[in-house]
C-alpha cells in the first residue's frame, strides 16, 4: 500500500518531544523525508538515533533568525523544496498581567508566535517554488479560553490564529495554513508543569475530569490530525482553527 507522505518533505520544530516528536514519527513511518527542529540538543540526538535514513535533526533556537534561516537552507539542501511545516515549538508561561516581567513576555512571545512567523517566512518561498504546502500552526485551547495566570501563554496562542489566517489569505490557494488547538495533552512539558505542585497526581485527576472524554489527549492523536490537514484528505481545509481538545470548556457547571 502507498504510504501516505512518501517522499515529502516536512519540518517539525520542537521536534524531538511531545507533540513534535509523535509528528516526526508518524510522518516519517509514512514515507516522509522529516526534518526535527529543536533546541534540546541532547533529546534531538536522542531520537535520531532510531532513524537510518531521511531523518534530520538540527539544534535550532527558532526564535532566533539567523539560526532558522541557516537550517532551512541545510533542510533543502539534504531533502528539496519543503512540502509541510509544523510550527510545535512552544513554552508555557504562568503569570498574570501585572506580574509578567518584561523578560518573560519577550520569551513566550518569541517561542510561541514570532518563530511560526520566522519558520513560515522560510518555508513558504520553498512552498512556492513547487506550487503546492501545507503549514500548521500548534495553537491551543487556551486561543479561546483562559486558566488564570497564563496570560503570556494565552495571548501567544490566540495571536497564532491571525496568523494562520494571514497566512492563509495571502497565499492562496497554492498554500494552505490550519491551526490545531489541543486541550491537555500527556507530554513531557505537561509532566515538568506538574511537578511544580504539591500534589500532581491529584492536579492530573482534575485535568483527566474537565475533559468531556475523561482523559486528557495523547501525542499520537495529535498527529493524526496533522496528518489529515497536511493530506489531501484535508485539502480543503485552510484559515480554520481545529479544536482536538476533548471537549474541554464546552460544559458549564452550577446546574444539576
Amino acid at each position: 500500500m502507498e504510504k501516505r507522505f512518501k517522499d515529502k518533505v516536512i519540518v517539525v520544530t520542537g521536534g524531538s518531544k511531545g507533540m513534535g516528536k509523535a509528528v516526526c514519527e508518524l510522518f516519517h513511518n509514512e514515507g516522509a523525508k522529516v526534518a526535527a527542529l529543536d533546541v534540546d540538543e541532547k533529546a534531538g540526538n536522542e531520537f535520531r538515533t532510531g532513524f537510518r535514513t531521511n531523518f534530520l535533526f538540527k539544534k535550532c533556537d527558532v526564535s532566533d533568525n539567523r539560526q532558522v534561516t541557516e537550517c532551512f537552507k541545510d533542510v533543502i539542501k539534504a531533502f528539496g523544496e519543503i512540502n509541510y511545516l509544523v510550527n510545535n515549538a512552544g513554552v508555557l508561561g504562568y503569570t498574570d498581567a501585572v506580574t509578567t516581567t518584561e523578560a518573560e513576555w519577550d520569551r513566550v512571545m518569541d517561542i510561541n508566535l514570532k518563530s511560526a512567523w520566522l519558520c513560515a517566512r522560510q518555508a513558504i518561498p520553498s512552498m512556492q517554488r513547487i506550487g503546492k504546502g501545507c503549514i500548521v500552526n500548534v495553537a491551543s485551547v487556551n486561543s479561546f479560553h483562559c486558566q488564570k495566570n497564563t496570560m503570556p501563554y494565552a495571548t501567544s496562542k490566540a495571536a497564532l490564529l491571525g496568523l494562520t489566517r494571514s497566512i492563509a489569505v495571502d497565499f492562496k490557494p497554492q498554500i494552505r495554513c490550519v491551526a490545531i488547538c489541543p486541550g491537555t495533552v500527556d507530554t513531557p512539558m505537561l509532566h515538568e508543569a506538574l511537578d511544580s505542585f504539591e500534589h500532581p497526581d491529584k492536579v492530573m485527576g482534575e485535568l483527566n475530569d474537565i475533559h468531556l472524554t475523561g482523559r486528557i489527549g495523547q501525542a499520537a492523536e495529535i498527529a493524526e490530525l496533522v496528518a489529515y490537514l497536511c493530506g489531501e484528505s484535508g485539502s480543503f481545509i485552510t484559515g480554520q482553527a481545529i479544536r482536538i481538545d476533548g471537549g474541554l470548556g464546552i460544559e458549564l457547571g452550577g446546574v444539576e
